[in-house]
């Protein structure tokens, strides 16, 4: 009866630990696409980019740190897939591009950075427009409508 018992218990244990590891892993897991909505945005001009994060990571080869940094802007170099990251908009915190036209304030880069959508265009931009530039390539999408889906 005691071996019955025993049996019992470390069944109960090993599905238990099963369950645990794997909800561990859900928390923790990156999404293949990540949908680039941002709270903060009342209205949206165009539509929400469907950034394919393990398409990028994986095929592209696009470290961590290219997109992800310090408050210096320096990579942050030792990244895993999993570990715990600021979304943009927890440092670049005003929603929405900088002001435009003949009476919008001269800001310099670091200030036109604080606005989401500049942050996030000079990043995935610059790096397209390089990636293109290296490669003598047009493949990396560079305008508005390749990145940003029609409503």
């Amino acid at each position: 009866m005691k071996i019955k018992s025993l049996l019992l218990v470390m069944s109960v244990v090993g599905i238990a630990t099963l369950f645990l590891s794997a909800s561990v892993f859900a928390v923790t897991a990156v999404p293949d696409v990540i949908k680039m909505e941002t709270k903060g945005y009342e209205k949206h001009s165009k539509g929400i980019v469907q950034f394919t994060h393990k398409k990028h990571a994986e095929e592209y080869k696009v470290s961590c740190g290219d997109c992800h940094h310090d408050a210096k802007g320096k990579p942050l170099a030792n990244l895993k897939a999993g570990d715990k990251v600021q979304s943009c908009i927890e440092c670049h915190k005003k929603p929405g591009e900088k002001p435009k036209g003949k009476d919008a304030p001269k800001l310099s880069d670091k200030e036109a950075r604080e606005y989401h959508a500049e942050a996030l265009h000079d990043n995935c931009q610059g790096c397209h427009k390089d990636f293109n530039k290296k490669n003598n390539s047009k493949a990396a999408p560079t305008t508005c409508v390749k990145c940003h889906p029609k409503k």
